[in-house]
């Protein structure tokens, strides 16, 4: 039976907002979403000629994104995409979904890098690349590195990289946190770093978007959230010197330990070389009103 886009969009949005469906928020917003995915548009068009016939040989593929959607699976994962910053970059199941929150991190990098023109960059547990891939998309002159434990999530970051033609410019490390630096001597000059941060006492909270379909090993510090943040602190201490910048994300009511965190391993070095320019810590709030960031920064 033949039917326009338009009434694919109402049978879409009415089945993912029934009882069949399984916590979906949004639906008309979602169904928009796959719809311009599945048919390579964009919104205006979606709505300027949704009374074209919708095409046949597509039927099968949106009545599977559709299944997969009702059953709890992220729209992110379903279309293979996300957008971060501007540009799009392909998820999947081996990594977290960008946040748009974290984007105030990268602007936060941005903003006292491109006063100071940092030699090395480094991104800790970088996922899918949004973090490196888009300060070099933004800073050419940047030399940037990035690790993840997951040689899965790497393939995804690589293949980012290539789709927006940084990959030649940032060297990527299969490691836990900083090995990689310490194992070849490297001092970046920044750090940044989006680690897992959920409680693990968090779970039962959470969405099942995002606790049975998001990895948990990108998810979960442990049990206060916090034991990603103490190994790299330790691990900062290795390092023959400490970065310069250092920025990371943070979890709701984390932001005061970590930033404490950072204060010892400030105070600590300026122990040892007293000619250090004074540190700085700032704590940069997301548009919830959420400490979600801690920086510390020479002046």
């Amino acid at each position: 039976m033949r039917m326009t886009i338009r009434e694919a969009y109402l049978q879409a949005s009415s089945f993912l907002a029934s009882g069949d469906s399984r916590n979906t928020q949004h639906p008309e917003r979602v169904t928009e979403w796959m719809l311009c995915s599945l048919l390579g548009w964009n919104r205006s068009k979606l709505f300027l000629d949704w009374q074209e016939t919708f095409p046949g040989e597509k039927v099968s593929q949106w009545e599977g994104w559709l299944q997969r959607k009702a059953a709890g699976e992220p729209v992110q994962y379903i279309i293979g995409e996300q957008e971060f910053y501007g540009r799009s970059f392909r998820v999947n199941p081996q990594v977290l979904i960008p946040r748009p929150e974290t984007e105030l991190l990268v602007e936060a990098a941005l903003a006292w890098g491109r006063a100071r023109q940092p030699k090395l960059v480094a991104d800790i547990g970088t996922g899918s690349g949004i973090i490196p891939i888009t300060l070099a998309a933004e800073q050419p002159e940047w030399r940037l590195s990035a690790s993840d434990l997951s040689g899965s999530a790497l393939e995804v970051a690589m293949d980012n990289a290539r789709q927006h033609g940084v990959f030649e410019r940032i060297s990527f490390y299969e490691g836990d946190l900083l090995e990689p630096w310490l194992h070849r001597g490297l001092a970046p000059d920044m750090l940044i770093s989006n680690p897992p941060y959920v409680p693990l006492a968090d779970e039962a909270n959470m969405t099942p978007e995002v606790a049975e379909y998001e990895p948990s090993s990108a998810l979960y510090g442990g049990k206060d959230g916090l034991d990603l943040y103490r190994r790299l602190a330790e691990q900062l201490t290795q390092m023959k010197r400490l970065p310069a910048w250092i920025g990371l994300e943070v979890g709701e009511g984390q932001a005061e330990q970590v930033a404490g965190m950072l204060s010892a391993l400030a105070d600590s070095e300026s122990g040892v070389q007293g000619d250090e320019p004074p540190r700085t810590i700032q704590v940069i709030q997301d548009l919830a009103g959420i400490s979600r960031h801690v920086v510390l920064k020479c002046e």
